[in-house]
């Protein structure tokens, strides 16, 4: 499992959060990236930030990013707040 989970994350910035949608990783949604004991810091910040941009927006509602493997989309606002609050915990 760790192994997939190495590869994944160096393929995230690659091929964007979609590598991470698997079952096995349980992330729907942002804060569950910021939550994540599996990732670092870094990895964080570079999958939130590939989530946030207009290669996943939906179209015609562009405040909206919905990548593949997740339920649902999530606003853009939400991504921002997950990235907020990685400053927080993790930012001196």
């Amino acid at each position: 499992m760790k192994h997939i989970l190495e590869y994944a994350i160096s393929e995230a910035m690659a091929r964007g959060p979609a590598v991470l949608m698997a079952p096995t990783f349980e992330i729907h949604r942002p804060m569950d990236v910021v939550q994540s004991a599996a990732i670092s810091v870094d990895d964080k910040r570079a999958i939130l930030a590939s989530w946030a941009s207009d290669y996943h927006a939906v179209r015609s509602r562009p405040s909206l990013r919905w990548i593949p493997g997740t339920p649902s989309p999530v606003a853009i606002d939400e991504i921002k707040a997950a990235l907020v609050e990685l400053d927080r915990r993790y930012v001196i």
